[in-house]
Parts: structure tokens; C-alpha cells; sequence
């Protein structure tokens, strides 16, 4: 067994490429001087030593003369095709984000409750070789250092170089290509339009997808970059194969979000793999990371090493950002190849990279940004800190300096340092005169708490000279700790419209009481007569479906699903249309919404409230024992809902808890009833359809159907609206029972309309998983022992089912297995059937396994339904008109319609569809209800993922931001967690009581000794009997404290560790509060539940270890959640 004892030592790094400049710090180190070495004098400019990049290179920032350099030497050549001229001179990042400082940003990257996707990751040595000349370069770098004008100097800039000193010019980037090389080049296969998206853990690293191909294509390095923005649609730019990246072959599932062998394979921002690591491992993700190969300063070409680096993967929702392919919902469509539109150019250009990944599978395709062609709305919603502390601190010696007892003075050229809460983004140059007054007024007067405050910013400039793009502060939100603030922010960062609707608006509102109309009594089918009833959280408000049953003389089932006719009130391109298309979505925050449609409108008007007239969208489905659809009907009604049951409610009649034989209804418990309808009606109905819902989801399954739930994080809340409880919370029967008829509608509206409408239907696909992913799942289930068939969606479920019985004592295993599940899938996106023509097969929901799917029953809360309600009108009214045209239009009786179909019956008439007289009715019906045409419908789908997206981004960053308060309140938390990932430098936890991941670090901490047993991936921790030896500067180790919260066992009933009153600051790489050694409180905690380890303690792969839990950040940076071990010694 392989034995290794990690050495608990700093060794400081280095940036230099050469031997000599290693030797040079080697000595630098022996001379154990404890002051920075004096600052370099160029051309009058005070700076200090060069920076490093994070990815290998260095920049001094200013050069004294530039006249031996040229742009091409110092730069991407981004020139046009053809030509890979490799020279570069590397921008400046200063002082590159750590991951764990903003792992909790506002604006979530990690789903916690719903499915994510991961991110891939993959290693790099810790040395790249250049493919010019073998030279060896380090990619380790030093600690950032600040750069500022000599005291007494007019210009009061601070810590970074202005983007624009005057004489020094040097451009950090290359110029993007002009449109018209652009276009060149796309139809030639040259380059392709890509959506840009960037590792949450690493900026240096950033993925484009390019559709058609399996592997996303890396562009690491500033430079590679050329000032893109996270989701910025680009022009990318394929390295020759010479120059792709090597992926390391896969051990299973990565550290965080998945488990591994070794976790210290897993690196987060600048840190680099020891050469002798072993077990590492890669995972494919929505965002994938890897490291750029390059070298400080290129001779003759830029070095490219064989290697890939590795950052922490993040996680968007699978309704959220980016598919496991990198395709942006807003995005996709328009980026998606297809058939790649007859290109064969294009279609030959794929093919050759994707022959090249087949050939070689251990190579990383890379590239680099050429054009920007869509700027990110993201430029425009910047949430962050303002650094302002060093910068007075700066300022206050300046003026002590010049003897200027007066407040501050802010000079036109000063700038401050913005750094966004958002990891993804790049941290930003403020002009302190274009500051908002408030915040003016509180620097002159030296006010250092304007750093606690959240601003909102938005980047205007960035040109080709700038290292870090210039932006400029809108307003401010308030104190980064206040729940408030945050919410503000978060809504700002997503573009989320809070505003109230106008009063022009609200006054084309139909006045209250409001009756249906006779003449819409008299079209429609009339079905007050019918037991409807609407099952949904207790809470709601917005009632958009209601369910009905019949059972019919030939045995069958007649199942009625009702949606509010939101349609009717809501016509084309009014001023309520285009506020509703402009919001898109309800957006739901844990304590209130934000409404897509006026109140008066979605809780009254068209809301299926009990005992009052309301006009419908009905679909009647004939549903055998087999749970075959043998025919359906659909058309605009009028109903009258006699009950409005919860979901609890209904489950108590399936459960038989609920009293049928009462004759007081409302006294016990249960709902009020409208009509002539009695209890045991409502009863009777709800145990047929929880039946027939059974076969249906049965069936389903058996179709072929995947199926992906987990528990959720449910909050509690108390008076004035602060969490003070969580539990996991399931679905139930019920839930399903209204599941199953709500997808049958939304499977029986698609058919509908894709066949009537084939260019203008809009409709919602979910592309299948990414393969390789599955694969490396499969094999990590495989090792330990788990059977996996992920060959189609249908054995892919039976497998998990199988796996659910075998894990049935484990379910926190189980669950986590659902999680990582759920990571390779895509999102699923609207799209304009119209614009997909030609890739019919792609049409197909893959979770659901049917080839069309839309979005049909919640009109009161999402655009795309009102649309497909307006297109189902339009093929109705078409249909009359038709057999109107051919005289056979049938007799009406009361609204009801009772004669042959052709475009909306199970068996659509494509022969009508295509006739003259066909064609002119639903052209004619089209322009009456507002279809729309294919290209705007593909805006419409387009914009409507964008939103839906940052609907789910809102309701997340609320989510964890409700947690962060609660472990705020609560100050600390015990847990059980369980071990994912496990390697000689941190272990990846998952906490079930949150619902969330964390990575626990112990390298470098004083008083502990690591040993690590690769051969069988076990852990041990111990405490050692003396002070290690210690190398490298002051701060560089970290206190016991930090990552272990140690009792000693004759305390073990004492809580010690509630930190209120103590001191604490950010430490280390783990985002965890560094707190006193000695508690300030002390409480009984025998009920906690959780019993500490103690040392040596032995970890293994899937163990179960105790930790404790506490809230970080606020006022000093973006929200975190903290996680240390929980542990007893006596020799603490």
C-alpha cells in the first residue's frame, strides 16, 4: 500500500519560465527578507514585481519602451482565416477571485434542490512544455500585488494602472475581426458564432459549444478571450490540432459536484496539480474548466503544453443556463447547427473537428475569440463591492503627506476597484468621478463603509489597450447583509421587471363584477353542469387548471382538463400583451411573486375561482383501462369550479382519511362546494382520477419515459418574513395525479398545433443527454457495484428504479446518485417548429419520450402558453372555416359540436390540411388570433428561455440566500454529511439537511498532519505533537480553527463555537471564517443529534463524518455557507 504523508510547508510560488529566475527567488527565499523588495522605476512610474496571469504568464503592466514591440508580437494575431500567427502578450488579471469567496454569489450558479448540471473538468501538470523550443514553464503564481503612482504624484490612481496612461499604449488585445471577415469565415467553417459562457471557479477558463460537436472547446487566458463576457454570442476561432490541450482519462465522477478517488485532483484557481497525483479524474458539465497552456513571455511562438487544468464545477439548472452542451436557452436556438442550413462548408468544417476528437479522444479541442458579435445583457447588471478601504488608506497618506489636514479630494483620473459578486465576471475599473453623488460625498469624508454596500454597475467600455473593462456605478442597493439589498440585487441582476403595472395599463382592465358575455355562452361549449373542481397548493391564488371525469356507457374514462382562456382578454400586440410577452414569466420568491399578468387579471378575471363563470380551454381525452387515448375534443368552454381542493386534501381522500359521509362539510375541514355537487361526488372523482393517473405514469414509463426527482429545501418562515426552520420536502400522489393530466394536455396541444401549424407552432424540446457523461456515470455506479443502463431513457430509468430498491436503506445516497443523474441532461428549451423544419427528429422531449411537446396549461403565469392558446384558437376556428368552405359545417346545440373533425381530431386530416380551401382557413385563422410568423416566433421562444432562465436563477439565489440568513440566525449548525470526494488537499461534502455540496480543506493548516493512502483512497487526519516547519511568508498557513471545530469530549454537551460577538475574517481558500479560539457562548447541545469525531480520524469514499455549518459573508462579500469539520480532542 502506497503511503504518502503530506508535508505541512509553504513553499512560496513562482511565475518564472526560466532557471535563472528560479534560482533568484530560491535565494530570494534564503535571505528570508520579511519587506517587499522595492518598487521598479519605469519612465517616472513606480511599480512592483510582475504579476502573475494564473495561467503561466507574467505582465509588468508598463513598459518603458515599446518600440522593439509590435502588436503582432504582443497579441493574438486575429487575423482573418488561415493565418495562426501564435504570438501573445498577456493582458492583466488582478487578483483573480477565489472560488470559495464566491461560490454562494446572488446570482446562483448551483441548483440546490432541482436537477444540475455539471461542469467538466480535467488536470494539467504543473508545467507546461512548449511546443517552441521545450522550454519548461511554471504555472504556479504569487500572491497578487498592488500597482500605484509614487505618493505626491497628481493622479491618485489606485492599485492597477489606468486602462489608459498616456504614452504607454501597449494593446493587451488583438482587434476583433470586421463583420465582413466574419461572415467569411462562418460560411467557410472558419469560425463559428458560439455562446461564451466562463467558469464560475476559474475566469481564466471559459467553454464554447459548437453544435455538432461532442466536446466544448476550451479558451483559456485573457487573451484567448479578447475581452468576452460571460454569454457574450462570439466568434470562435479552432486551434490547429497541434496546439488542443490533452484530457486525462476518467475514474469516475469528479470531486464537487460528483464524487472522485482523489479530489486533490480538483483544483481550484491558480493552484496547481502535484506531479505525483494519481486518480484524477474528469466529469463534463454545463460549464466546463480547464487551463490554457501558454508561457510568460513567447520568443518566437507561445508554448502550449499537453496538460489540463482543473477548476470546481458549478451548476445551472437544467431549466437554467447552458445545457451540459453549453447551449444557452436564449441562445440555443439560434445557435443550434442543425442541418447546419445546406452549409457544406460548415457541415465539412464539424465533421473535421469532430473526426479529429474521434481520433485522438485524450486531445481538448481550443480556441480563441475573434469578434464579438451580441453583447451579454449581463455588461448591463454588474452587482458588486467597491474596494474603497485601501484606496482612502492610500489617499489618507497622500494627504498626511502633502500636509492637507482637509477632506479628500477626488481627482477627475482617480478609479476605484469593483469587484462583482459574480465570479464569472471580470473585476472592473470605477472613475471615481462618475461615482453617484452619495458615495462621492462619503469617500471625501474618508467613509469606509461604503465598501459593505451593493452598487449596480454596467460595463461601457472596453477597448483593446484596457486589461480590465471600464464601468460605471447606476445607484446603490444597501448593506450587502440585509436580506432586502440582496433581493434587490438579485432582481437587478437578472432584469427582472418589479416594477408596478402602469395605470394606463390597469385601466384597459374589464371592470368588477364581470359576467361572461351571452354571445360567447352561446359559442361555446357550456359545461357548468360538470363536476369540475381545481387541486393546488394551499397558498394559491392563481387557479389556471381544473380537472373533471366521467365514465362512459362503454367503459372508458372521459378525463376534462379546463385552462383558463387567459387568451380571450389578452389579444395581440394590446398594451397588456406586450407588458406580458416583455415579463414573460411570473417570477416566485419564497415570500411573495412578481405577477407576469395584473392581479385583477390573474387572481380574479381569468383565475378558475369556485362558484363563479369563467371561460376555459377544455380538452377532453378517452382514456381505456390500458391507458390508451382512444379519442379527444378540444375547444373553448364556460365552466363553474364547485371546489378548490389542496393538494393536501386530495391526498387525504386518496389516503380515505377524509370523512365522505359528512354532512357539515366546512366545519370539518374540509373545502366549501358551489353548486349541486355534494362531498362524495368530489371524493369519487378524485380516487378515478388518482386511478387513471396511475395507468397513465405507468404506461409512460413503460414508453420510455425518465423520471429525476429529489426532495427539495422548503423554508419556514416566520411573522415578519425571516426563515427560522428547513425540511426536505417530497412530492405526493396528489402532485402526480395532477402531473400526469397536466403533460397528457400538454402532449394532446403540441400534436395539435405542430400538425395545423407546422412552420408556426411553438413547441418545447429536450435534447438527449450528453453521451460521455452518462458514461462516466454509468462506470462510477458500476465500480461500486451499482448496475447502469443509460443506452435509452427508458432503461435508464429502470436501472435507477432498481438501484432506489437496493439503496432503500440509503437514501441520502440514493438521492445524491439522483443528483448526479440528473447533470448530464440538457435543458429543455421553446423553439418555432418553422425554424427547426429541417431537423424534425430533434423536435422529441427525451425526459418524456415523445417526439412533440408544448406548453399549454399555465397561462396565467407564462407567455409561451398564451401564445400556444392563440395558435390552438386559430386551428379550431380554422376548422369551421373549412368545412364551412366545403359546406359541411355542423349543426350547433348549445356550443356543442358534434360532427367530423380534420384539424383538431386524433387523426388529422392532412389531406384537408394541404387543400386550397384548407390552406386559406388556417391562413385566415392565423392572422385573426395573432400566430405568429416563424421568424418572430423564433424571437418570441428565444426570449422566453432567456427569461424562464433568469426566473430560475432568481428563485435559487433567494433560496440560498434564505439559507444564508437562517444558518446567520442560527450562528452555527450541526450536520451529518457524507464524503464525495476525498484526496490528500480537501474532501467535496454533501450536507442533505441543505441540500448543497461543500469542499473542506486541511493541507497547510497549522498543528494537523494529512496522510493520504492513494491505493485505497483513505484519509487521516491526526494532530500533530509539534509546530511543523514552516516556508513561505507570513499568513500563508491556517489556523486549526478554520477547517475543524474542535471540543473536548468532557464538553461534549456544551455547544461551544456560537460565535456571537467574536472576531472573524476570511481566510484561506475555503471561504470559512477564521472565529476566536475560545467561544464566546457556551449552550447545552444534547439534542443536536450529532455526536463529533475524533482523531486520527479515518475518512473514506461515501463515509459519513460530522460537521458544522456557518454563514458567511455579507458586508465583506458575496454570500457563502462555511463547513468545518466537527471533532473532540483533549489535546485542544
Amino acid at each position: 500500500m502506497r503511503r504518502v504523508l503530506v508535508q505541512q510547508s509553504v513553499v512560496e510560488p513562482n511565475c518564472e519560465g526560466d532557471k535563472e529566475k528560479k534560482k533568484k527567488r530560491r535565494s530570494n527565499r534564503r535571505s528570508k527578507q520579511s519587506t517587499p523588495p522595492p518598487p521598479t522605476s519605469v519612465n517616472g512610474l513606480h511599480v512592483e514585481a510582475p504579476e502573475c496571469l494564473g495561467d503561466g504568464r507574467t505582465c509588468n503592466h508598463v513598459t518603458a519602451s515599446l518600440s522593439s514591440s509590435s502588436t503582432k508580437q504582443h497579441g493574438w494575431d486575429m487575423r482573418p482565416p488561415n493565418e495562426h500567427a501564435l504570438d501573445l502578450c498577456p493582458p492583466i488579471e488582478h487578483e483573480l477571485t477565489r472560488a470559495s469567496d464566491v461560490g454562494f454569489s446572488s446570482m446562483p450558479t448551483m441548483r440546490i434542490c432541482e436537477q444540475v448540471n455539471p461542469m467538466e473538468e480535467q488536470n494539467i501538470p504543473n508545467q507546461h512544455v512548449s511546443d517552441f523550443g521545450h522550454r519548461v514553464m511554471s504555472q504556479s503564481c504569487p500572491e497578487p500585488v498592488f500597482y500605484r503612482e509614487s505618493p505626491g504624484t497628481s493622479n491618485n490612481n489606485y492599485m492597477f494602472p489606468s486602462p489608459h496612461i498616456e504614452g504607454f499604449q501597449k494593446k493587451c488585445f488583438d482587434p476583433h475581426w470586421s463583420m465582413e471577415v466574419v461572415n467569411e469565415a462562418l460560411k467557410k467553417g472558419d469560425a463559428f458564432k458560439v455562446l461564451f459562457r466562463v467558469n464560475a471557479h476559474n475566469r481564466l477558463e471559459a467553454y464554447c459549444k459548437i453544435d455538432g460537436v461532442p466536446t466544448d472547446v476550451l479558451i483559456s487566458g485573457i487573451a484567448a478571450q479578447n475581452r468576452a463576457v460571460e454569454g457574450d454570442i462570439v466568434v470562435l476561432k479552432v486551434d490547429p490540432l497541434s496546439l488542443w490541450t490533452r484530457m486525462k482519462g476518467s475514474t469516475g465522477i469528479s470531486n464537487n459536484p460528483a464524487p472522485v478517488e482523489d479530489c486533490n485532483s480538483l483544483l481550484e484557481d491558480g493552484e496547481i496539480a502535484s506531479d505525483n497525483s494519481k486518480g484524477k479524474s474528469k466529469v463534463d458539465a454545463d460549464y466546463k474548466c480547464a487551463r490554457y497552456r501558454s508561457c510568460p513571455y513567447p520568443e518566437k511562438g507561445s508554448c502550449y503544453g499537453e496538460g489540463t487544468f482543473v477548476g470546481e464545477t458549478v451548476h445551472l439548472e437544467p431549466s437554467g443556463p447552458a445545457s451540459c452542451n453549453l447551449v444557452h436557452p436564449a441562445a440555443s436556438d439560434s445557435l443550434h447547427v442543425g442541418s447546419f442550413n445546406g452549409q457544406s462548408e460548415v457541415v465539412k468544417a464539424v465533421g473535421r473537428i469532430c473526426s479529429s476528437i474521434s481520433t485522438f479522444p485524450s486531445k481538448r479541442p481550443t480556441g480563441r475569440i475573434v469578434s464579438i458579435i451580441e453583447r451579454s445583457p449581463r455588461r448591463d447588471a454588474i452587482v458588486g463591492h467597491l474596494n474603497v478601504k485601501n484606496w482612502l488608506s492610500y489617499h489618507e497618506f497622500c494627504r498626511k503627506e502633502t500636509k492637507n489636514r482637509n477632506s479628500l479630494t477626488l481627482s477627475d483620473s482617480a478609479y476605484i476597484h469593483l469587484t462583482p459578486t459574480d465570479p464569472k465576471l471580470p473585476k472592473m475599473m470605477v472613475f471615481v468621478k462618475g461615482l453617484p453623488d452619495c458615495i462621492k460625498k462619503r469617500l471625501e469624508k474618508g467613509d469606509s463603509t461604503v465598501e459593505m454596500e451593493l452598487v449596480a454597475a454596467r460595463i461601457y467600455e472596453w477597448d483593446e489597450e484596457s486589461s480590465v473593462p471600464l464601468a460605471h456605478v447606476l445607484h446603490i442597493f444597501g448593506r450587502g447583509s440585509e436580506v432586502e439589498a440582496q433581493i434587490n440585487a438579485i432582481l437587478f441582476e437578472n432584469a427582472i421587471r418589479s416594477s408596478e403595472f402602469s395605470p394606463e395599463l390597469l385601466s384597459s382592465i374589464p371592470h368588477i363584477p364581470w359576467e361572461v358575455p351571452s354571445e360567447e355562452v352561446q359559442s361555446r361549449r357550456d359545461l357548468r353542469n360538470l363536476c369540475i373542481f381545481t387541486i393546488d397548493p394551499s397558498t394559491a391564488i392563481e387557479l389556471d387548471d381544473a380537472l373533471s371525469i366521467e365514465k362512459l356507457s362503454n367503459g372508458n374514462f372521459r378525463v376534462g382538463v379546463h385552462i383558463a382562456d387567459v387568451s380571450f382578454f389578452i389579444l395581440p400586440d394590446t398594451a397588456i400583451d406586450k407588458e406580458a410577452r416583455v415579463r414573460s414569466t411570473s417570477v416566485y420568491l419564497s415570500q411573495y411573486k412578481l405577477p407576469m399578468l395584473p392581479p385583477m387579471f390573474s387572481e380574479n378575471l381569468c383565475s378558475l375561482n369556485p362558484g363563479v363563470d369563467r371561460l376555459a380551454f377544455s380538452i377532453f381525452v378517452d382514456i381505456n383501462y390500458a391507458g390508451d387515448v382512444v379519442d379527444h375534443w378540444i375547444g373553448r368552454s364556460v365552466i363553474q369550479s364547485c371546489c378548490k381542493l389542496s393538494y393536501k386534501q386530495a391526498q387525504d381522500i386518496i389516503d380515505e382519511i377524509s370523512n365522505v359521509d359528512s354532512s357539515n362539510i366546512t366545519e370539518n375541514g374540509n373545502p366549501q362546494l358551489y353548486g349541486h355537487f355534494k362531498w362524495p361526488d368530489i371524493v369519487r372523482s378524485v380516487k378515478s382520477l388518482h386511478e387513471i393517473s396511475k395507468i397513465l405514469k405507468e404506461k409512460r414509463f413503460s414508453d420510455g419515459a425518465l423520471r429525476l426527482e429529489s426532495s427539495k429545501v422548503v423554508y419556514l418562515f416566520d411573522d415578519h418574513g425571516i426563515p427560522y426552520d428547513s425540511m426536505l420536502c417530497g412530492q405526493k400522489e396528489s402532485n402526480f395525479l395532477v402531473e400526469e393530466f397536466m403533460l397528457l394536455a400538454n402532449r394532446t396541444a403540441a400534436g395539435i398545433i405542430s400538425r395545423a401549424f407546422p412552420d408556426s407552432a411553438l413547441l418545447r424540446r429536450h435534447p438527449e443527454p450528453n453521451m460521455r457523461k452518462l458514461r462516466e456515470f454509468e462506470a462510477f455506479c458500476c465500480k461500486h457495484g451499482l448496475e447502469l443502463d443509460t443506452s435509452s431513457s427508458g432503461r435508464f430509468n429502470q436501472s435507477l428504479e432498481q438501484i432506489r430498491e437496493k439503496l432503500k436503506n440509503d437514501t441520502v445516497l440514493f438521492d445524491i446518485l439522483i443528483s448526479y443523474a440528473s447533470r448530464p441532461m440538457q435543458v429543455a428549451t421553446y423553439f418555432c417548429s418553422g425554424d427547426q423544419k429541417d431537423g424534425e427528429n430533434d423536435w422529441g422531449h427525451y425526459a418524456l419520450a415523445v417526439p412533440h411537446y408544448t406548453h399549454f396549461t399555465s397561462p396565467l403565469r407564462r407567455y409561451p402558453d398564451i401564445i400556444v392558446h392563440r395558435t390552438l384558437a386559430a386551428a379550431i376556428e380554422a376548422e369551421e372555416l373549412y368545412l364551412k368552405y366545403r359546406g359541411s359545417l355542423p349543426k350547433v346545440s348549445r356550443g356543442e359540436k358534434v360532427a367530423r373533425r380534420c384539424f383538431t381530431c386524433i387523426h388529422f386530416d392532412r389531406d384537408a390540411a394541404e387543400s386550397l380551401e384548407g390552406k386559406k382557413a388556417l391562413s385566415a385563422a392565423a392572422v385573426k388570433h395573432g400566430v405568429p410568423c416563424s421568424e418572430s416566433l423564433a424571437d418570441v421562444a428565444a426570449y422566453c428561455n432567456e427569461r424562464k432562465q433568469a426566473s430560475g436563477h432568481v428563485k435559487d439565489a433567494c433560496d440560498k440566500l434564505y439559507m444564508w440568513v437562517l444558518l446567520k440566525k442560527k450562528e452555527i449548525l450541526f450536520s451529518e454529511a457524507r464524503v464525495l470526494g476525498l484526496g490528500p488537499r480537501f474532501m467535496s461534502i454533501y450536507i442533505q439537511k441543505l441540500a448543497i455540496e461543500r469542499r473542506i480543506y486541511y493541507d497547510e493548516v497549522e498543528g494537523l498532519t494529512v496522510e493520504w493512502l492513494e491505493t485505497t483512497s483513505t484519509l487521516v487526519l491526526s494532530l500533530a505533537n509539534k509546530r511543523s516547519s514552516r516556508r513561505g511568508g507570513p499568513g500563508k498557513w491556517r489556523a486549526l480553527e478554520d477547517i475543524a471545530f474542535v471540543v473536548s469530549p468532557c464538553d461534549v454537551k456544551i455547544e461551544l463555537g456560537v460565535f456571537g460577538g467574536s472576531s472573524s475574517e476570511q481566510v484561506g481558500d475555503t471561504g470559512v471564517a477564521a472565529q476566536a479560539s475560545e467561544p464566546i457562548c457556551k449552550s447545552v447541545i444534547s439534542n443536536t443529534g450529532v455526536d463529533p469525531g475524533v482523531f486520527p480520524l479515518t475518512v473514506h469514499l461515501l463515509s459519513t463524518i460530522p460537521v458544522v455549518l456557518h454563514a458567511v459573508g455579507g458586508d465583506d462579500g458575496p454570500l457563502d455557507i462555511g463547513a468545518r469539520l466537527y471533532l473532540s480532542s483533549y489535546l485542544r
